[in-house]
C-alpha cells in the first residue's frame, strides 16, 4: 500500500469514527430531553410536556423518537381538550402505522375520556382498537370500560355483551351484573334483573342503590308483601324524592292487595313525576276512598282525571258516578256514567254505566239528548237485558215528561205495540197544542188528527177532537169547527176533560162567528150562568151576547148585556158604552141616544170610538133637526180627527145638510172636497152624484161636465159597465168562490184602473191572496189601499201589509205602517198590534232606545194576555243586555220567567243560570240549568248556553271533571251553534291550560 493511500485510509477511518461519536452524543441529548419531557407529562404538567416534545420532534433525528413524541403530543392536546386533539391522534396514527404506540393510542384516549365521563368520545375510540392486540392485563379493564361506554351511549345490546365477558372478573363483576341487572330493570325484564341484583345485594357499596330498584321490581313482579318490606327498609335513608317514589310503592302495593286503609297515606305521599300526578295517581288515591265509603274524598280525586281513554279512566268514570249517586247527586253522575258508558275497555263496566246513564236521565232529564232516545240507545244496545221491561215502562212514560214531543213523534213513527200506540196519541195531541201555541194552525190540526185517528185513549180523543175544532175556528172553516166542538161535547170523555169548562163559550163564538146570533147568545148565557168567577171571559161573553141582540135588532136586550158588560169593568168599557147609545137610537129613544153620546165623548176622551161616537151624534142632531149643533159636531170631527176614516162621511153628511137646505155653494164646496180628497171612496162617488143633481138644478151642466173631467176615477159613459162588472165578481167574493173572485176582481181592474170600485176591489183581492198563503201577490193590493186617503178598509189593510214586511223581516219597511197603525187604529187590538211589533222591529234594526221605549209602552196596557207581556218583557231584558245593563236585564228577564212559555222560558231560564253564576251561587245556578235541561230540552240553543255556564259553575266548584266533561259533550253535541261551541272551546282551553300544570296526563291545548 502506498503511503498516499495509507493517508487516505487513515483519514477516512478517523473521519468516521469523529461522525459516530457525534451521533452517539447527539443521541444521548434526545434521551435525555425526552425523558425530562415524559417526566412532565407522567407528573401532569401537560402543557410544558407538550411543548417539550414538540421541540425534540423537530430536532430529532431518530424516527422512533419523533413517532413516540408525535403520540405524547396528541395525547397531551387530549388531556389538555384542545380543539385538534382528535386529529393529532389520527394524524399520529395516519403518520407511523408501524408505530407499537398506535393501538396505546386508541386505548389510552378512550381511557382518558372514560375517566372524565365523556362516554361518547370514549365509545368512539375504543371502536378503534384493536381487542387482538390489549394484553391480557388490560383486558378485563377494556371490557367493562367499552361495555359501561356502550351502556351510557344507549346501545344496551352491544353494552351486555361486553359486560357479560367481566361478569366473572374479580375486579369489575360486580359493577358488570349490577349495570347488566340494571339494563334489564330498565327492559321491563324483571326476572332477569332480579338474578342479577341478588348477586351483588349484600355489597356494601350497592345495597343503599339497589334499595329502591328491587322493591320496585317484586312490585313489577306481583311480590307486593316484598315490595312493602323493602321500600319501608329504605325510606329511612331516602331524600325526599326517594320518599315519594318509594311511598308510591308501598301505596301501590297496598292499594293491589286491597288494603285501601293502609294504602292511602303512602298514596298521598307521593309527590308525582316532577311534581305532577297522573290520572291513575289520581284513580288509585280516589278508589282507595270509594272503599272506605268516603265518596266526597274519592269525588276530589276521581274528578281530577281529565281526558283519560283507557280502562283506568273508564274505571274510574264509573265508580265517580257511584260516589255521586251515594251524595244524591245526580246531575254528576249523569256525566260520569255518560262518560263510562261510552269506553268499551270493560263491557260490564260499560252496560253498568248504561244502565245508570239512562235511568238518571228519565229522572232528572237529559241536556244532550231527550231522554227518550237515550233509553231508546239503551235498549237497542243490549236487547237481551235484564231490565228490558222496567226500561220500556219508562220510556213510554217518558214521551210524555220529557216535553220535547217533536223528538219523541219522530221516535214512535213505525212503533206498533199498543204502550207506543197509547204514547204517540198523547204525544201527537202535546206537540199539536205546542204548534198552536205558535199560531201555526196547519200544522196543529195535522197533528190533531193524527192523535184522533189512533183513538187509543178516548180521553185524548175527545181533547184533540176540541183543539182541531179550534184550530179550524181560526183556520175561519167555522162549520168544521162547529161540527167538532158539538162532536167533543157529545163524547161520554168529554166531562173529564179540562176543556169542557169553556166549551159554551166555544160555541157560541163560533156559532157567533157563523152569524146564527140566536144560537150564539143561548151559549154565551150559559157560559155566564155557570162561570161567574172567570170575569174576564164572563166581561167578554156580555160583549158579545150584547153584539148578538144587537145585530138581531133586539136592542133592549143589547142594552141590558152592555150594562152588565160596563158593570164587569174587566175589558175597557168604551165599547159596550157606545154600543149601549147606539141601541136606544133604534129602540126611539133619540134624545137618550144623544144624551148617552154627548156623555161618551166627555167621559172617554182616549177611545178609538170617540170619531164614531162624534159621527153618529152629529147624525142625531140632524135627525132631530138640530143643524146647528150638527154642524158644530162635524166641525169638531173634522178638527180633532184629521185622519178619521168618517172624515169623508161627515163631510158629504154635511154636503147634504146643506143641500137639503137648499144652500146650494156651500153643498158643492163639501161634495168637491169629498171628491177631491177621497177619490174612489163610496162617498166620492154619492158625492158626485149629488153635485150632478145641484148642477142640473143650477143648469150649470157644462160646469159640471168640466169638473167631472179632473176627477180620473169617474168615467161617467162607463159607469153602468163599471157597476156590473164590479158587482158579478163581488157575488163570486160573497159566495167564496175563491178562483172566480180572484179572476173577476182581476177582470175588473184591467178594464176599470181607476174605476168606481177599485179601492174596494184592490182590497177584496188582497184579502183572497192572503186566504191562499200568497202573500207576495196580496201585497201590491194592500199597498193600493193603504196608498189612499183612510177609508173603511184602511186599517185591514195596514195590519195586513204590515205582518207581510214583519214575516220577510223588512224591518223597515214594517216600521212606518206600524207607527202609522198605532196613530190610526180604531180597533184597541190593532194598536197594541202595532206597539209589539214596533219594539220588536227597532230590537231587529238594533235600535234599542226604541225597542224599550215601546216594550214599556206595551206594557202600560193591563188587559193584554201573558205572551204579549213576556214578549215585551224580553225585549227589554235582550235590548239590556245589548246595552251592557244587566241589573235591568235581570229584572227583565225574572218577569219573563214568571209568565213566559217555550223558547222565550227557556232563554229567561238560560239568564237566571247566568246571573246567578255572575253573583257566585254555583250549585243554585246549576239547579236552574238541571230545570232548563229537563222542562226545555226543546230548545237546544239555550239548553247548551247552559251547560256552557254549568261547566263553569263546576270548575268554580272545583270539579274539573264535570266541567271539562260538560264542555267537550257540547262541542261535539252542539255543532250547529257556533257561538256555543267557540265559548265552549275557549273555556275547555283554560281549564286544561290550569289543570295541566298539576295532571300529566293532560295535554294542554294552549
Amino acid at each position: 500500500m502506498t503511503n498516499s493511500k495509507l493517508v487516505v485510509l487513515v483519514s477516512f477511518l478517523m473521519l468516521n469514527v469523529y461522525i459516530q461519536a457525534q451521533q452517539s452524543a447527539t443521541y444521548t441529548n434526545d434521551l435525555v430531553a425526552y425523558q425530562k419531557a415524559l417526566t412532565l407529562y407522567n407528573n401532569k404538567q401537560y402543557q410544558a410536556a407538550q411543548s417539550a416534545f414538540d421541540q425534540i420532534k423537530d430536532e430529532t433525528q431518530d424516527e422512533q423518537v419523533e413517532s413516540n413524541c408525535a403520540y405524547y403530543i396528541a395525547n397531551c392536546a387530549v388531556r389538555l381538550n384542545q380543539q385538534n386533539a382528535d386529529d393529532l391522534i389520527q394524524d399520529f396514527v395516519d403518520t407511523y402505522p408501524t408505530s407499537t404506540k398506535r393501538n396505546t393510542a386508541f386505548l389510552d384516549v378512550a381511557d382518558y375520556y372514560f375517566d372524565n365521563a365523556k362516554y361518547a368520545y370514549a365509545r368512539k375510540w375504543y371502536e378503534k382498537v384493536d381487542e387482538n392486540s390489549i394484553a391480557r392485563s388490560e383486558r378485563d379493564r377494556f371490557n367493562f370500560n367499552y361495555g359501561y361506554a356502550l351502556y351510557s351511549t344507549d346501545n344496551e345490546t352491544s353494552a351486555q355483551k361486553y359486560l357479560n365477558r367481566v361478569v366473572n372478573s374479580e375486579e369489575y363483576g360486580s359493577q358488570a351484573k349490577y349495570y347488566i341487572g340494571f339494563m334489564a330493570y330498565e327492559g321491563d325484564d324483571y326476572d332477569t334483573a332480579n338474578e342479577y341484583f341478588d348477586q351483588v345485594s349484600d355489597e356494601e357499596k350497592y345495597k343503599e342503590k339497589l334499595s329502591y330498584y328491587q322493591a320496585d321490581l317484586n312490585f313489577k313482579l306481583g311480590n307486593f308483601e316484598k315490595a312493602i318490606s323493602l321500600a319501608k327498609e329504605q325510606l329511612p335513608n331516602s331524600d325526599d324524592n326517594e320518599v315519594s317514589e318509594l311511598s308510591k310503592i308501598i301505596g301501590e302495593s297496598y292499594f293491589n292487595l286491597e288494603q285501601y286503609t293502609e294504602a292511602i297515606p303512602y298514596l298521598q305521599a307521593y309527590k308525582g313525576k316532577r311534581g305532577k300526578w297522573n290520572n291513575t295517581d289520581y284513580y288509585q288515591l280516589g278508589y282507595a276512598y270509594y272503599k272506605q265509603n268516603d265518596f266526597e274524598k274519592a269525588i276530589s280525586e276521581f274528578n281530577k282525571i281529565i281526558g283519560g281513554n283507557n280502562s283506568v279512566a273508564q274505571n274510574a268514570y264509573y265508580h265517580l258516578g257511584e260516589s255521586y249517586i251515594n251524595l244524591d247527586k245526580k246531575q254528576e253522575a249523569l256525566n260520569a256514567f255518560r262518560n263510562a258508558s261510552q269506553m268499551d275497555f270493560d263491557l260490564k263496566i260499560q252496560e253498568d254505566a248504561w244502565l245508570n246513564y239512562a235511568k238518571i236521565s228519565y229522572e232528572i232529564g237529559n241536556p244532550y239528548q231527550s231522554v227518550p232516545q237515550v233509553l231508546t240507545g239503551y235498549l237497542n244496545k243490549y236487547p237481551d237485558t235484564g231490565y228490558k221491561e222496567e226500561i220500556e215502562t219508562l220510556l213510554i212514560d217518558s214521551y210524555i215528561t220529557s216535553k220535547n214531543y217533536e223528538e219523541a213523534l219522530k221516535l214512535l213513527e213505525g212503533k206498533r205495540s199498543f204502550e207506543n200506540r197509547v204514547a204517540y196519541q198523547k204525544v201527537a195531541f202535546y206537540r199539536g197544542i205546542e204548534v198552536y201555541n205558535t199560531i201555526n194552525y196547519n200544522e196543529a190540526r195535522a197533528l190533531f188528527e193524527k192523535s184522533i185517528d189512533e183513538a187509543k185513549d178516548p180521553k185524548f180523543t175527545a181533547r184533540a177532537t176540541f183543539w182541531k175544532a179550534e184550530t179550524d175556528y181560526h183556520l175561519t172553516n167555522y162549520n168544521d169547527a162547529l161540527v167538532g166542538l158539538k162532536r167533543f161535547q157529545q163524547s161520554a170523555e168529554s166531562a173529564t176533560t179540562p176543556e169542557i169548562e169553556n166549551i159554551d163559550y166555544n160555541l157560541a163564538y163560533t156559532y157567533f162567528k157563523l152569524k146564527n146570533y140566536s144560537k150564539a147568545s143561548e151559549h154565551f148565557q150559559k157560559f155566564i150562568n155557570t162561570n161567574s168567577d172567570d170575569k174576564l171571559r164572563v166581561n167578554d161573553a156580555y160583549l158579545r151576547l150584547g153584539d148578538g141582540y144587537f145585530v138581531s135588532t133586539d136592542y133592549n136586550n143589547a142594552i141590558g148585556s152592555y150594562n152588565k158588560a160596563i158593570e164587569i169593568n174587566e175589558i175597557e168599557s168604551d165599547y159596550p158604552y157606545f154600543q149601549k147609545a147606539m141601541s136606544y137610537g133604534y129602540v126611539g129613544q133619540a134624545s137618550k141616544k144623544i144624551e148617552e153620546l154627548e156623555a161618551f165623548i166627555n167621559g172617554y176622551p182616549k177611545s178609538s170610538l170617540r170619531d164614531d161616537a162624534m159621527y153618529e151624534l152629529a147624525n142625531s142632531y140632524v135627525k132631530a133637526n138640530n143643524t146647528s149643533k150638527a154642524m158644530q159636531m162635524y166641525d169638531r170631527l173634522n178638527a180633532e180627527y184629521k185622519n178619521s176614516v168618517f172624515i169623508s162621511k161627515s163631510l158629504l153628511r154635511q154636503g147634504l145638510s146643506y143641500y137639503n137646505e137648499n144652500d146650494n155653494e156651500r153643498a158643492l164646496a163639501k161634495f168637491k172636497q169629498v171628491a177631491r180628497d177621497y177619490p174612489n171612496s163610496e162617498e166620492a162617488v154619492q158625492a158626485v152624484s149629488t153635485a150632478r143633481l145641484i148642477y142640473i138644478d143650477l143648469g150649470r151642466v157644462d160646469e159640471y161636465a168640466s169638473w167631472v173631467k179632473t176627477l180620473d176615477y169617474i168615467d161617467v159613459t162607463d159607469a153602468e159597465l163599471d157597476n156590473t162588472t164590479y158587482l158579478a165578481a163581488e157575488k163570486q167574493y160573497l159566495d167564496n168562490n175563491v178562483q172566480k173572485a180572484v179572476k173577476q176582481f182581476n177582470n175588473y181592474l184591467n178594464e176599470f184602473p181607476n174605476g168606481m170600485h177599485a179601492l174596494k176591489s184592490h182590497f177584496y183581492l188582497a184579502e183572497l191572496y192572503t186566504k191562499q198563503d200568497l202573500p207576495e201577490n196580496a201585497r201590491p193590493h194592500y199597498e193600493y189601499v193603504v196608498a189612499k186617503p183612510r177609508g173603511e178598509y184602511t186599517e185591514q189593510a195596514i195590519v195586513k201589509l204590515s205582518e207581510t214586511y214583519l214575516n220577510t223581516s223588512n224591518w223597515n219597511k214594517a216600521v212606518p205602517l206600524l207607527k202609522r197603525l198605532e196613530t190610526e187604529a180604531d180597533y184597541p187590538q190593532n194598536i197594541t198590534y202595532a206597539q209589539s211589533n214596533l219594539m220588536n222591529a227597532y230590537y231587529q234594526l238594533e235600535n234599542y232606545q226604541e225597542a224599550v221605549a215601546y216594550a214599556e209602552r206595551v206594557l202600560e196596557n193591563s188587559k193584554i194576555d201573558n205572551k204579549v207581556k213576556s214578549d215585551a218583557q224580553i225585549i227589554i231584558a235582550r235590548s239590556a243586555i245589548k246595552t251592557g245593563d244587566e241589573a235591568k236585564a235581570k229584572l227583565a228577564y225574572a218577569k219573563v220567567e214568571s209568565i213566559a212559555t217555550g223558547a222565550l222560558a227557556a232563554e229567561a231560564l238560560y239568564y237566571n243560570a247566568y246571573f246567578k253564576h255572575k253573583e257566585g251561587n254555583y250549585q243554585s245556578s246549576n239547579t236552574t240549568v238541571q230545570k232548563l235541561a229537563k222542562d226545555y230540552s226543546s230548545y237546544k240553543y239555550y239548553s247548551a248556553k247552559g251547560l256552557v255556564i254549568m261547566a263553569k259553575n263546576f270548575y268554580a266548584l272545583k270539579d274539573a271533571f264535570q266541567a271539562t266533561y260538560i264542555l267537550e259533550s257540547v262541542i261535539k253535541n252542539f255543532a250547529e251553534f257556533d257561538d256555543v261551541v267557540s265559548e265552549a272551546q275557549d273555556e275547555l282551553n283554560k281549564i286544561k291550560a290550569e289543570e295541566a300544570k298539576t295532571n300529566s296526563s293532560i295535554q294542554s291545548e294552549n
